[in-house]
């Protein structure tokens, strides 16, 4: 089988007033994250490890930016619409694994139903999913609660 590894990273900066929504689920807080779309960035960061396993180029060229169509749009519809690009090109997803850099608010107790979105969008068993969650210990943009950034890494197989 034709096994790759696919890495992805995304930040936004908090921002008052917009919803705050990470890995498909809306947190309740009164503060979110910045951006075109709904701006989760669990779930641009798998988009873009998918993405980058199948030697395609990055989320910004799928869903620009500057197209009024993904504003506010729901990134789990993106998330969708990535995987069906890769299974037109055969490839299936082996397992995906997400760490979510964050202050606040407190991201595990809502692991369990974020990685259940991850699943049913995916189509991947959750046993599968890894998902974790770290702070910056203070340190820089992220660590002063600025922002919450993601990092995911994917293997996939063509079959």
């Amino acid at each position: 089988m034709n096994f790759r590894i696919g890495h992805g990273y995304d930040i936004h900066p908090l921002v008052p007033g917009r919803p705050l929504v990470l890995a498909g689920v809306r947190f309740a807080t009164d503060y979110g994250l910045d951006g075109h779309s709904d701006a989760d960035c669990v779930t641009h960061a798998i988009c873009d490890a998918l993405l980058g396993a199948a030697g395609l180029p990055d989320i910004g060229h799928f869903f620009p930016n500057t197209d009024p169509a993904y504003r506010n749009i729901d990134s789990q519809i993106l998330l969708g619409r990535v995987c069906a690009e890769l299974s037109k090109r055969r490839f299936a997803i082996s397992n995906l694994d997400a760490t979510v850099i964050a202050e606040r608010p407190k991201i595990f107790p809502h692991l369990a139903e974020m990685k259940a979105m991850l699943a049913k969008t995916t189509h991947v068993p959750v046993s599968n999913i890894g998902l974790k969650a770290t702070t910056n210990e203070g340190i820089g943009s992220l660590g002063a609660g600025q922002a919450i950034a993601a990092h995911a890494v994917v293997l996939i197989a063509q079959t």
